[in-house]
């Protein structure tokens, strides 16, 4: 490293420790004016850090007073900023709460609902949380009809909802996979039912056919006709759905070899 890099380097550090101390001061003083300017500056300086710190302390100073609004709008962004969603999700909700008049009231609800949205895990995870952000979003457009923003809600309500429906047919699908076809059937009728638009519809009603069929082999021999008998209903109800599906010449043959089934479980009756 040669001198100018050293004393660049001195330089900088010198700086930042000057700053860390004037800073340290300023959250010890008294001068709640200068922390009140100095926590707007830092948040539009985009130092959030620092800005919540010193909002944490103006919040109860100026509760009741003009600036209380503006602070507590400011903290909520500064954890949105910070990506600490579920902080920001419930400082936008409370200030929506706290502020109903407010000209920023509307954005805070909305905001609310998107943190949440935000802090929506990945479809092979708990989806208790995406739930809960359906229900904000809901709520917000219940709240705000003629908002700009419901048309937005209502895409992020679509993807959170797809989300769910591929957490269902994921699990559907490892039953399958695992030959347990009667908790496959149910969790592919579960989809189906719930989630009557969904794009998995057709592959769902496509493995219910077969997995009655793979059921019905494996039943018990009193329980073969009726089985058999839902598989071939299955594949007539794909059929009416799916017409031109891709799927459907196989499911036909599967349908075939059921009525033989039926035919020979009736022969021997």
């Amino acid at each position: 490293m040669n001198r100018k890099s050293i004393i660049l380097l001195i330089s900088g550090l010198f700086i930042v420790l000057s700053s860390c101390s004037k800073y340290q001061k300023l959250l010890k003083s008294t001068d709640n004016e200068e922390k009140y300017e100095r926590a707007i500056a830092y948040y539009e300086d985009k130092d959030y850090y620092r800005a919540i710190q010193l909002f944490d302390q103006l919040q109860a100073i100026y509760r009741g007073t003009e600036r209380a609004e503006r602070i507590a709008f400011y903290y909520a962004y500064a954890h949105y900023e910070q990506r600490d969603y579920i902080l920001a999700s419930y400082y936008f909700k409370q200030f929506a709460r706290s502020y109903p008049n407010s000209k920023n009231a509307e954005e805070a609800a909305f905001m609310s609902a998107y943190c949440s949205y935000l802090d929506s895990p990945p479809s092979s995870l708990d989806q208790v949380v995406t739930l809960d952000a359906i229900k904000d979003l809901q709520l917000f457009i219940n709240q705000y009809p003629s908002s700009e923003r419901v048309g937005r809600a209502n895409e992020l309500i679509d993807e959170l909802r797809l989300k769910l429906e591929t957490k269902a047919l994921n699990i559907a699908t490892l039953y399958y996979k695992m030959e347990d076809y009667k908790a496959a059937i149910i969790n592919f009728e579960n989809l189906v039912k719930d989630y009557p638009d969904t794009r998995y519809r057709e592959m769902a009603m496509y493995h219910i056919a077969k997995a009655y069929f793979s059921y019905a082999q494996k039943s018990i021999e009193s329980k073969k006709e009726e089985r058999f008998q839902h598989t071939y209903d299955a594949v007539d109800n794909f059929a009416s759905n799916f017409p031109e599906s891709s799927y459907l010449k196989e499911l036909r043959n599967i349908q075939k070899n059921a009525l033989k089934e039926l035919n020979n479980l009736s022969d021997l009756q």
